[in-house]
């Protein structure tokens, strides 16, 4: 129990020292095994080089340089227009068009730190000419990108996918019902906000534009059907369709849409390479960081919390909503889920709980805490670009948060979400 505590207590002073989380958890574990000898530093070595050997891990640099290629290349601004052209005639069109936005952009970038950015960048500007308050715009763009960590292809559930023992296309397969269920409660709050401001609706697109947006939007939902196509028909592995779609996406950028200039694909190889060295530093520390808790008897402390109040496995399942929510809105999607998940899977197992449905709500909960004030790193992101500061969007952003809650309420109590698509599909 000390141990444990003199672990936390360290890591707790370093992030409040404003030290990288990364760093924070390396230094935390080093600092621990320095001075209660409970194992030699080399297994910090150790377990760090053992969390970074797998291949399922290329997959990240690989979907990170693809949403890179989408939003440099040009095929994020098709996929505008084609939401713009199928929503874009309802009450609240801005909103309603980034969401929409945000479920085909997402389903193709795979981060969602590249889907804040893309968003506000491409809507703000759009926003702000409708005469939408900085606060407000940003509001929206957060709560899109919230539900957009469950559209596939996400890097976060690549990482976790081994960790449950769940394949990733599955995982994939799981993410499309409870991403369509969260952007519904978020669609139905901006039409009675549209309607309660007197926002017009938007003009209704004639048959002409709706085709030419559809074509338009032809060659980069492509994308989505090689990658899924080529999962689940066999053809290659969650990895290599990560390479594939990179290929394709700077295939699109330089030969059809002529956006990726030689300068440019070097700048986002670099830039790939600065995100996924952050990615996987995150990950190797988590690890570590995990392990010690792990040998410290945390996961049994958790559990018996948990189960003193109730063994209900829809207590649990609430219970793990609230850590990670809380936790994500702290250290970021990936080491919230690296350090707990495997803290909690235990209890997953022996409550009967099924694995995807828990997956699938701890990736929905730890998108939610990306945009909680005062730390959601999601968030920090949005309104920097935004230039509003976190005060000034906490209170239009609170109905997003409360109905994103809500949202996530359903997915817990009612499996069926999670589980239904890969069920049908992978029979």
């Amino acid at each position: 129990m000390i141990n444990l505590l003199l672990l936390l207590g360290l890591f707790a002073v370093l992030l409040v020292a404003r030290v990288p989380v990364a760093f924070a958890m390396g230094l935390a574990s080093l600092g621990t095994l320095a001075i209660t000898a409970q194992a030699p530093p080399i297994i910090l070595v150790n377990r760090m080089a053992a969390s970074a050997d797998s291949f399922i891990l290329i997959a990240i640099p690989l979907f990170i340089l693809t949403g890179a290629y989408m939003d440099t290349g040009g095929i994020a601004m098709r996929l505008l227009t084609l939401a713009r052209v199928l929503v874009g005639h309802l009450r609240g069109s801005l909103g309603m068009i980034t969401v929409v936005s945000e479920m085909f952009f997402s389903g193709i970038s795979g981060s969602t730190v590249a889907d804040v950015s893309a968003m506000s960048s491409m809507m703000l500007p759009a926003m702000k000419r409708a005469d939408y308050k900085p606060a407000y715009s940003v509001s929206i763009i957060s709560a899109a990108s919230a539900m957009g960590m469950l559209i596939p292809p996400c890097i976060p559930m690549v990482v976790l996918a081994p960790i449950i023992n769940v394949s990733i296309g599955t995982l994939f397969l799981a993410g499309f019902l409870p991403a369509i269920v969260l952007a519904a409660f978020i669609m139905a709050l901006l039409w009675v906000q549209a309607v309660q401001m007197g926002l017009p609706a938007g003009p209704r697109p004639r048959a002409r534009e709706v085709v030419r947006g559809l074509v338009g939007a032809l060659i980069p939902l492509t994308m989505p059907v090689i990658i899924f196509g080529g999962i689940f028909g066999g053809v290659f592995s969650p990895t290599e369709a990560a390479a594939v779609a990179a290929l394709y996406g700077a295939l699109v950028g330089v030969f059809v849409y002529r956006e990726l200039t030689v300068r440019k694909l070097m700048d986002l190889a670099i830039y790939t390479g600065i995100a996924t060295g952050t990615v996987m530093l995150l990950i190797e520390a988590a690890s570590t960081f995990s392990y010690l808790m792990a040998v410290n008897h945390l996961p049994e402390l958790m559990a018996r919390g948990i189960t003193a109040v109730s063994s209900a496995p829809w207590f649990f399942l609430v219970v793990n909503a609230l850590i990670f929510i809380f936790i994500g809105s702290i250290l970021e999607g990936l080491p919230a889920l690296i350090i707990f998940v495997p803290i909690l899977f235990p209890m997953v197992q022996s409550l009967g709980i099924d694995p995807i449905h828990y997956g699938i709500l701890v990736i929905a909960a730890t998108g939610i805490g990306l945009f909680i004030p005062p730390a959601g790193v999601g968030l920090i992101i949005a309104c920097s670009i935004g230039q509003v500061t976190l005060g000034e969007v906490t209170r239009p952003l609170l109905p997003f948060l409360v109905v994103l809650f809500v949202g996530l309420m359903v997915l817990t109590v009612v499996p069926w979400f999670s589980v239904s698509v890969p069920q049908l599909l992978l029979r």
